[in-house]
């Protein structure tokens, strides 16, 4: 039975855009840790240590506030959610991050909102508007103009590896639209307890995925492996994924996706500023189209007028 079709009026409060703000700033600068900690560890095994690490601190904080665990429906709507958002999306964007330049993979991760609008619409739970689709479409011609200017800035031959790793983290964004209507979906429950489940559940998944590809498994040992596990967790998993749960609660679906347009942005600007990567003038329309599909996809359109 389909879930009935959304009427959830944005809040009028500041704490939804704080939250949103938050989760943007944040995950525009994982994707350049990611990148960082690929040097030192292992890709997918670098990910069962950060779920590892948020879950037992997620689990540690739920305890300490005396929150119970989900049970039942709200149990398996975190485990869906932790599958998809973890045991699948987070491996693979780490993994295609060993052949993506960081600001290129924030860039594919701006698909998200495009495919949520198509799936909670072909699911029933929300309306496919003509500002959600222009946005997504205006969102989607930015990505391609910034995918163009760095494929070009970087190409010299067919690299297949680049192209596997692009496949990789467009289907990560893909998986993680699926994990947060999986979310959406299940009772509303404590964001920080279903991050405790779902990381736990991910970081299952990770480590069996870590030695099916057989990666080495080495501990961190030196500040330059611990750091972007400690930061990922920290700012990441505690941070970011706790206020994206929370948003759900508050936002439509394909609203609070969004979130993943402005990503590509700060990645690319953290890029040229840690990295020495070049601002192009394409960079430049790119980034501002993909504003412009922010604003267009995020207007909330005005009630009818009484007759």
């Amino acid at each position: 039975m389909k879930a009935p079709l959304s009427h959830l009026a944005p809040s009028s409060s500041s704490r939804p855009w704080l939250a949103f703000g938050a989760c943007g700033t944040i995950w525009g600068s994982t994707f350049l840790v990611i990148s960082l900690g690929n040097d030192t560890l292992a890709p997918v095994w670098a990910a069962t240590l950060r779920l590892v690490l948020a879950s037992l601190l997620l689990s540690a904080w739920s305890a300490a506030r005396r929150q119970a665990l989900p049970k039942g429906p709200a149990l398996r709507a975190a485990l869906g959610y932790g599958a998809c958002q973890f045991g699948i999306q987070l491996p693979l964007l780490y993994w295609g991050e060993q052949h993506v330049p960081s600001g290129l993979a924030a860039v594919f991760f701006a698909t998200m909102p495009l495919s949520s609008a198509l799936m909670t619409r072909a699911l029933g739970m929300e309306r496919l508007t003509a500002t959600k689709l222009g946005g997504a479409i205006t969102a989607c011609a930015g990505v391609a103009v910034l995918f163009g200017s760095q494929f070009h800035s970087q190409r010299g031959g067919a690299d297949p590896a680049a192209a596997l790793g692009m496949l990789a983290i467009f289907a990560s964004a893909t998986i993680a639209g699926v994990g947060t209507i999986i979310l959406k979906r299940g009772p509303r429950q404590d964001p920080i307890t279903t991050n405790a489940v779902g990381c736990g559940v991910g970081a299952i998944m990770a480590c069996a995925e870590s030695f099916a590809l057989g990666e080495t498994h080495l501990l961190p040992n030196t500040l330059a492996s611990a750091l972007p596990i400690l930061y990922l967790t920290l700012a990441g998993s505690l941070g970011a994924f706790v206020l994206m749960s929370w948003l759900v609660n508050h936002w439509s679906i394909s609203r609070t996706s969004y979130v993943s347009v402005i990503v590509p942005t700060i990645a690319l600007t953290l890029g040229t500023l840690v990295r020495g990567e070049p601002f192009t003038l394409a960079i430049f329309a790119g980034a501002t189209l993909v504003l412009l599909g922010l604003l267009l996809g995020m207007r909330t359109p005005k009630p009818a007028s009484a007759a």
